[in-house]
């Protein structure tokens, strides 16, 4: 299919690029941009004036809950909730039921996603067999099978010599090793630790599971050489540890949610159960870390850390409720109100739902430019339009994920989405009234 998007602001993060110009699209890859080819025929005409035309959306946590808990969502409604957010590539942990952590059920994941004509879907390996902490999978036959890296997902790993010769292993081959700090004890609690927690009576996370879980991450690479991507940093703590680390030389990299980006524990307020997430809530101080290392670069990207839940797990007392949040259709909305509230350049702000994650994958994605070629040209045509001026109200009933849980309902979002292009293909278009 050949496209032509006319007249929209393009902003490309991975090469500093901001104008006013046209793009042109065929045979999934970007033809041209400011300079359309001669000759060129487009089977379709998009007018992107007034409209930012970026990258599409690399998001590195993505729960689609397909194999094992489709009550909660499918795989089709999840991948329509991705493009309609402007998200062209998903990252999914291998939690699911059953694990990720044999070749043929990544084979069936693959197959079943691509079927959908939709985003890209990038799934993790488990590290251990079974997420049981205890046997190593066959980390070469997931990586033959399409598995960018491995993970233990929510399910931390108590033995510290099996994470040792796990950083061992995948160190040898280059593969990345994705978790999310919190030791296993101080992390069983349902919300931060604090003033808070304490007067709800409920059980709390300290700082202190997260950051003696970095110590301990770090001085194994220290010991191994591992390329660690770590999951979701929720502390102030925990951002000048991974801050010193990246000084240091260590191979890491690491992101944030959208809902520690936005919340504190005090939206708990009273038992609100959609503030019931993982890793929890916590203080204003925590949050305004965050914010400043995603700006300076200390955090590479911001990920909406979707995760379905159907309503019945939700609707039960705030320390029962199952933790997560629906967020692919937001994220978007999000990181532009994170960069009017800052002040931060919306390059920048695009850079971290683009380029930078796109890096952490190492995939040649999350720009308009191919890594050989003329200026802007030849990359693959995965592309998000949206109108800047567009603000809409997040309405729970109308989102397209099959989970319509999210501590952001009726919060008023910038920039609506018009059209997602994935593969030089149009896979989601919202026209205006």
């Amino acid at each position: 299919m050949k496209i032509l998007i006319k007249g929209g602001r393009v902003i490309d993060p991975a090469r500093n690029f901001d104008e006013t110009c046209d793009v042109a699209v065929a045979a999934g890859r970007v033809l041209g941009v400011r300079h359309v080819p001669e000759g060129f025929s487009p089977n379709r005409v998009i007018d992107a004036k007034g409209c930012i035309v970026a990258p599409g959306l690399v998001d590195l946590a993505v729960r689609l809950r397909e194999p094992g808990h489709e009550h909660e969502g499918m795989l089709e409604s999840e991948m329509a909730a991705a493009v309609a957010g402007g998200v062209t590539s998903v990252v999914c942990p291998p939690d699911t039921d059953p694990v990720l952590d044999e070749p043929g059920l990544v084979d069936m994941l693959k197959f079943r996603a691509e079927k959908l004509h939709q985003a890209r879907v990038f799934p993790l390996g488990a590290l251990t067999r079974g997420l049981a902490g205890e046997v190593l999978t066959e980390m070469a036959e997931l990586t033959e099978s399409g598995c960018v890296g491995f993970s233990q997902a929510e399910v931390p790993l108590q033995n510290t010599q099996v994470l040792q010769r796990a950083m061992q292993y995948a160190a040898t081959y280059d593969y990345a090793v994705w978790l999310r700090p919190q030791e296993y004890h101080l992390g069983k609690g349902v919300a931060a630790s604090g003033p808070l927690a304490t007067r709800l009576g409920l059980p709390g996370v300290p700082v202190a599971a997260e950051t003696i879980a970095l110590h301990v991450i770090f001085e194994l690479m220290r010991l191994t050489g591992a390329r660690v991507h770590l999951c979701r940093i929720s502390s102030a703590a925990g951002v000048a540890l991974v801050r010193a680390a990246r000084q240091e030389g260590l191979k890491v990299t690491c992101d944030v949610s959208i809902n520690s980006l936005h919340l504190t524990d005090v939206d708990i307020g009273y038992f609100d159960s959609r503030m019931r997430l993982n890793p929890p809530l916590r203080q204003q101080r925590d949050r305004e870390a965050l914010r400043a290392a995603l700006v300076d670069g200390t955090i590479d990207a911001l990920v909406s850390d979707h995760t379905p839940v159907d309503e019945d797990a939700k609707t039960l007392p705030f320390a029962e409720a199952e933790p997560g949040a629906t967020g692919l259709e937001l994220l978007l909305g999000l990181a532009l109100k994170w960069s009017q509230q800052d002040g931060v350049d919306l390059v920048r702000a695009l850079a971290v739902l683009t380029s930078a994650p796109a890096r952490v994958l190492g995939a040649s994605l999350g720009t308009l430019q191919a890594s050989t070629g003329q200026l802007l040209d030849g990359a693959v045509a995965d592309l998000c339009i949206f109108d800047p001026q567009a603000p809409w109200s997040v309405e729970p009933a109308a989102l397209r994920s099959q989970g319509r849980n999210t501590p952001f309902a009726g919060h008023e979002l910038p920039a609506s989405v018009r059209c997602t292009i994935v593969g030089g293909q149009l896979a989601y278009e919202n026209r205006p009234a």
